[in-house]
Parts: structure tokens; C-alpha cells; sequence
């Protein structure tokens, strides 16, 4: 098996994920982004990180931001989704609307539902 520049995932990349990166003068120490201040390993650990480690956090942040901005944007998409399949209908709902879609439109029609209903998702280590 190759070797790789990333330590097990849950150690460090977890950790500067969760990192805001304010020091902290009471405890000369990073904090958690909930606040609470990295312990002495933790913070021992951050100096140990990789050049492909924090590449790692960065990539995972800015999936989740893109996310974030999908998930802002869901409520205009689908209304810009659906204002072809309503202005062929006489009978305007959403279930008329549904039957004139292809399979393709309903797997879009099906993501775009789906950002509006569930709740923003926290960003979470390794998750995006």
C-alpha cells in the first residue's frame, strides 16, 4: 500500500477543521470554533500538520461553502426551475408541473426540494 502525507484523518485534519485559529493569551493555546481552548497536545499537534494536511482542511472548507452557498441559493433556483414547467400549464401545481418533467428534470426538481426542506447542515470535519 503507497504511503501517504495525510495522518489518519480523525487526528489532525478533524482538529484544524474545528480550529478558528484566534490564540488565546489566558491559555497561549488556538481555540475550538465553539470556543473552548485546544488543549497543550492539541495545539503540540497543530504544529505538526503538513503542507498537504492544511490543503486537506482547505479543500473540505471550501466544499462546505460551496454548500453553504448552494443551500442560500436553493429557493431561487427552484423558482427559476420551475417557471418553464408552469407557463405551459393552464392548471398551475406543483403536481402538474412534476408531470411534464423528464427524469432528469425530476432529479434536479428532487435536489433542489431537498436544500429547501432540511436545515442547513453545520459544517462538520470530513463530511464535505
Amino acid at each position: 500500500m503507497p504511503e501517504t502525507d495525510i495522518r489518519p484523518r480523525l487526528d489532525i485534519v478533524a482538529l484544524l477543521c474545528d480550529a478558528d485559529f484566534k490564540y488565546r493569551p489566558d491559555t497561549n493555546t488556538w481555540s475550538h470554533r465553539d470556543g473552548r481552548p485546544f488543549s497543550k497536545e492539541e495545539q503540540a499537534l497543530t504544529f505538526t500538520a503538513t503542507r498537504v494536511e492544511f490543503e486537506e482542511v482547505s479543500e473540505q472548507l471550501a466544499r462546505y461553502r460551496e454548500y453553504r452557498r448552494t443551500w442560500e441559493e436553493a429557493s431561487e433556483a427552484f423558482q427559476r426551475f420551475l417557471a418553464p414547467f408552469m407557463e405551459q400549464l393552464t392548471e398551475k401545481n406543483l403536481g402538474n408541473a412534476v408531470q411534464l418533467m423528464s427524469e432528469n428534470d425530476r432529479i434536479e426538481f428532487d435536489r433542489l426540494l431537498g436544500l429547501m426542506i432540511h436545515p442547513l447542515r453545520p459544517f462538520t470535519p470530513n463530511t464535505f
